[in-house]
């Protein structure tokens, strides 16, 4: 079991540096506007992030990098109940661990600040990008997530082969970040989202709530979904 959790940690830790650290880093390049990946470039960052743990640790922990991965997986049946919470202590420090490595990096240009730059946190209301309200968040986080489990638990079928698993997924992660980055900055990660909050503090904590609510919600009813549909196939 230790193996798996520090499979998971350091899953966790290359989405959140990779990831957020594409949105903090490289998304608008101030000295080079023509030089920012904007946000395509941060949702691709985010997919390929996963695609890669998943080629890396898929078979040691099942690369799930994501509390609310870890519960749709439990309800459908595919993952012990008994190790949710170790995996997402795992999940949590990790992501944890590359933020902060990530908030480093960026106190190195002269007047970083991760409060006013917001560090890549998910919000809503005068945190959303696009200034969407708390309902249009949830709403969006907990579909996209089920989406998500109901994509991961029909790649990763045993009846599937699982050769595209890790690219299928990805591409996944991919779309949900061009969907729904106007309006969370994107989370179906209450990993990802607790570690960039812990740097910011204020609003992003005061907010979080709704980044592990939504997701898991949205990862349970995505893998009970998903149960229901192959068991009818049966």
């Amino acid at each position: 079991m230790t193996g798996k959790l520090i499979a998971e940690a350091i899953g966790t830790f290359w989405l959140v540096l990779a990831g957020c650290g594409s949105a903090v880093l490289a998304a608008a390049w101030d000295a080079n506007p023509h030089l920012g990946i904007g946000f395509l470039g941060v949702s691709l960052a985010f997919g390929l992030s996963v695609l890669s743990m998943a080629a890396a640790i898929g078979h040691i922990s099942g690369c799930h990098l994501n509390p609310a991965v870890t519960a749709g997986l439990v309800a459908s049946g595919r993952f012990p109940a008994k190790d949710m919470i170790p995996y997402w202590v795992a999940q949590v420090l990790g992501g944890s661990a590359g933020a902060g490595i990530l908030y480093l990096v960026a106190q190195g240009l002269p007047g970083f600040d991760a409060a006013a730059s917001g560090f890549a946190c998910n919000g809503f209301a005068d945190h959303s990008p696009g200034g969407y309200p708390w309902q249009s968040a949830f709403i969006i986080e907990a579909v996209l997530t089920a989406v998500f489990l109901f994509v991961i638990h029909g790649a990763t079928d045993k009846k599937a082969g699982g050769v595209i698993a890790p690219i299928a997924i990805g591409l996944c992660l991919t779309l949900i970040h061009l969907v729904s980055i106007p309006v969370t900055n994107t989370s179906v990660n209450p990993a990802r989202s607790t570690a960039t909050a812990l740097f910011v503090g204020g609003w992003a904590l005061q907010q979080l709530w709704l980044f592990w609510v939504a997701p898991l919600v949205g990862g349970i009813v995505g893998g009970l979904i998903y149960k229901q549909v192959a068991d009818c196939a049966d």
